[in-house]
């Protein structure tokens, strides 16, 4: 009833740029907050970058400066542009989804399917 779809990644080159894009579809009441996880092999998933729905965003230390997100409040969808990609960036990123599906529910967290990004030369 309710998905977020995930789009951008890709092969790009230290140095490089990509810009990965999340949309929630399906009947959701309100969304408080939407982000971006991502995990290397081996390892956990930790926050990217995260952006309330009144515009208050957070980064993780080994983005700032480099990646930006955004939201599209009217289309429920929330971007992450991620300049000089390092080595290191290269992970499967995760869309993600503080919402409540109806009025009277409760708050709930929705995943996307991930994406990969691999920064390679």
């Amino acid at each position: 009833q309710v998905q977020l779809v995930e789009s951008g990644g890709g092969l790009v080159q230290p140095g490089g740029s990509l810009r990965l894009s999340c949309a929630a579809a399906g009947s959701i009441f309100s969304i408080n907050a939407m982000g971006w996880y991502r995990q290397a092999p081996g390892k956990q998933r930790d926050l990217v970058a995260m952006v309330t729905v009144n515009g208050i965003a957070n980064y993780a230390d080994s983005v700032k400066g480099r990646f930006t997100i955004s939201r599209d409040n009217a289309k429920n969808t929330v971007y992450l542009q991620m300049n000089s990609l390092k080595p290191e960036d290269t992970a499967v990123y995760y869309c993600k989804a503080w919402v409540r599906v109806t009025a009277a529910g409760g708050n709930r967290e929705l995943w996307g399917q991930g994406t990969l990004v691999t920064v390679s030369s």
